[in-house]
Formats: structure tokens, sequence, C-alpha cells
């Protein structure tokens, strides 16, 4: 197992600095160590107070760890005087270690944490020795002296602290529009992202220690850059509210979403097995049907599950030809993404063939039923998003049915919502044993 050490503050509100670097080491299967440099009375809301480690202790932590461990990579954080970052510059100069940089002015919370006097000290003593480097946008600005309004200035910013002495920057995109900026052996990379909703108490913290993993591992620069970007956007995207303040991100996220994913192909498949053996085949649409399911939060076609094929009448049965997989059908995901945009807990849909009997045993079953005409459809537009918009406008609430009768070369069609792929499947059972009883 690779090892990696963080030489920073402690948060004591667990959102930031040592606590979210080790939380990151950790989900990404390195071993965390760390030098405690400054302890903070912390929370949600801010810095309310901080005490430095005295410099002859941080020596002592140093000596403890590189004595008996062997660090493969290792990042600073809080370094908030000046006899700190020259004491901590030292010891890594000493011991020859790789090092990310996170020159962590200010708290997302609120509150200073790098005295002014020791900027200029952590330019100079402590810059050339970094192999990255991970400023936000107001860090970059202080350490370059330049003014960051956009990309390019981004660009500038990255440059001239690249001649300062680090051997790599990354500015990172919080304020760029979610955009990284990477400089490094003269050229620039772009590295794209989200503007996302969530807390981002520690995004900075964890952003840099993902980096830090993933170059520990042998990780490219370019690919960790990326690597630790689609981390802490997971991180985000998984924040809770702990308090009053920003929202710590979680640095499980990835694996949340990874569980969230296989969650929704195992119930779209479970779905899949329960139409197959008990649904009527007359359900089945000309065009034939489709069921999906999206994850939480889903925002795009790639977030929802469903057959890759179609459900389609063989031999008298359902069938359906092909796998469970994401992105697989654009026209059945447009309408778990509409429906979702009004209710984010209605994450499936199924579409079924129109018939009066159909619709009378949905009416039968309580089923809230809305609808929308196709002849009303403005010219360009989608017809699952405008078409089931409409119907969930008209109902003031997602119903559980909308339905529309077609039009000239378009076949009438019944799409069925619900909270997961198992409840639209059941329902779909129900509607037919219903229209069974009635023969």
């Amino acid at each position: 197992m690779k090892t990696v050490l963080t030489i920073a503050g402690v948060d004591s509100g667990g959102g930031a600095g040592v606590a979210a670097d080790l939380k990151t080491f950790a989900a990404l299967g390195v071993h965390g160590t760390c030098i405690i440099t400054s302890v903070t009375a912390q929370n949600t809301r801010g810095v309310l107070n901080s005490f430095d480690i005295p410099v002859g202790f941080i020596k002592e932590q140093f000596d403890a760890v590189i004595s008996d461990i062997r660090i493969d990579y290792a990042k600073t954080g809080m370094l908030s005087s000046p006899d700190i970052v020259r004491t901590v510059a030292s010891l890594v100069k000493k011991h020859k270690l790789q090092l990310v940089i996170d020159p962590v002015m200010a708290a997302e919370a609120g509150g200073k944490l790098l005295r002014d006097e020791a900027v200029s000290v952590l330019i100079e003593k402590l810059l050339p020795l970094a192999s990255v480097v991970t400023p936000n946008v107001f860090e970059a600005e202080r350490l370059s002296g330049l003014k960051i309004k956009d990309i390019k200035g981004a660009e500038k910013a990255a440059r001239k602290i690249h001649e300062l002495g680090a051997k790599a920057v990354i500015v990172t995109g919080g304020h760029l529009q979610g955009t990284d900026v990477l400089y490094a052996d003269g050229e620039f990379t772009h590295i794209e992202g989200k503007l996302l909703k969530g807390g981002t108490h520690g995004s900075g913290c964890t952003h840099s220690a993902a980096l830090t993993a993933e170059l520990a591992r042998g990780t490219p620069l370019i690919e960790a850059a990326r690597s630790a970007k689609k981390f802490v956007e997971h991180a985000i995207v998984a924040s809770e509210k702990i308090g009053g303040g920003a929202g710590p991100v979680n640095q499980l996220g990835h694996m949340i979403e990874e569980s969230e994913r296989y969650y929704v192909i195992k119930n779209v498949e479970e779905a899949v097995d329960t139409i197959e053996t008990k649904m009527a085949a007359e359900l089945i649409p000309e065009v034939g049907c489709n069921i999906a399911m999206g994850v939480p939060n889903a925002t795009s076609i790639s977030d929802v599950a469903a057959v890759s094929g179609r459900i389609v009448r063989l031999k008298g049965s359902p069938h359906a030809v092909g796998c469970v997989a994401f992105g697989a059908s654009s026209h059945i995901a447009r309408i778990v993404l509409t429906a979702m945009q009004f209710d984010s807990s209605v994450r499936a849909a199924m579409n079924i063939r129109y018939s009066e009997d159909a619709l009378e045993a949905c009416k039968e079953l309580g089923l809230r039923m809305a609808s929308f005409s196709r002849k009303d459809e403005p010219e360009g537009v989608s017809t699952m998003e405008w078409g089931v918009a409409e119907a969930i406008k008209k109902e003031g609430r997602v119903p559980d049915v909308i339905y529309d009768k077609g039009d000239v070369g378009k076949e009438a069609m019944i799409r069925l919502l619900g909270k997961d792929a198992k409840e639209v499947a059941g329902r779909a059972i129900d509607i037919s044993c219903a229209m069974a009883g009635k023969k």
C-alpha cells in the first residue's frame, strides 16, 4: 500500500484540514499519516480561533513519521505562520519529499488561516519544492499578484506561479465555471467540470489530497488531476448540511454513486424479469416498450438505466431484447429526467400500449392520470420533454400515468411513472390483471 503524508491543521468541525485529507486518503486506498501544524476552534460557520503547534513539536512529529514510515508523496495544507512555513520547507527539503502544496489562506466557511507575513515566506521557501501547487482563484491572485476574471487570467496566473518555482500549477475552477487550469511542462490543460449544488466545506483540501493519493500511486499528472476533479465533484454532490453554515463534502461520494448505479441496474433487471413473466403481451405497443430508472440527482441520459434494445412481443409473451445499461434509451430516459425536474423522488418510467381498456383499468386502480395532445406540440421540441412537462403542469404534480391519443403517424401511448422500476412494473402487471378480469 502506498503511504502519504498530510502536513496541515485540524478542523474541530471535521470538514476540512487533516480530517478531510485522511478521509480522502482512505477512500482512495492509500495509507494516510499526518503532522499537525495548527489546531482550530472551527465549525461550519467559520474559524473562531486557532492555536499553532510549536515548531519544535512539528519537528518531532516529522521525525517520528519519517524515521519509521516510507512516504511516497506528501501534501501541505494550513501553515499559518512564517516560522511554521520555514520549518516545513526545511524538513520537506531535508527528506526530499515529493510535494503537493494546497496554499490554504482562508477557510471555506470563513476565517483567515495564513497570516499576511507568511505569504512571502511560502512563495520564497516552499513553492520551489512543489511538484504541484493547487490554489483556488483567490489564492492564485495572491501568489501571482495578478487579477483573475476568466480562464485566460487563470492561465497567466498559473504561468506566473510556475515561474516562482512550482513545477506544475492547478488553478482550481470553483470560481471559473467549474474548469480547472493546469500548467505543466510549458502547456496548459483545461480540466472541465460542473458547478454543482452541495456543500463545499473542505473541497480544496479534498481535491489536493485526492491529487496527492493519485500521484503516490503513480498516476500521470493530467490523469491524476482529472481523477481528483471527479472525486471532489462526487464529494460535493454527496455532501450533507450538518450545521448552520457550509456543508462539508463527503469523501465517500464516489462510492455512494457507484452503489446507487449498481442498485438502479439491479432494480431495472428485476423489473424486466417481472414484466417478462407476468405482464400480458397486449400491453406492448407496436414500437415496443421499455422501462427505465435514474440515479438520485440524475441530470443526463447517461444517469438513466434502461433495456439497451426494447421489450417486444415474442411468441405471445414480453421479451427483452438487449441488456440493462445506463444511457441505453434516450426516449424513456427523457421521460424520467423530465419527471425528476418536478419531483426528484419519481425516478422511473415505462411506456405501454394505449387503449381505452387500459385507461379504464388505471382509473379502477386509483392511479392519478394526466394527458397531453400531440396536436398542440410546438415545432422543434422533444415530444417526451414537452408532453410530459405539459401533463405534469396540468395535474399540478407528477401523476402515476401520462397518456396521449397520438396523431398522424404517431402511435398513441400510455406512460407509467413511479419511484423505482419495480414499482412501475408492478403497476403494469396490475393493469394487465385488471384488463384480464374484464374479459
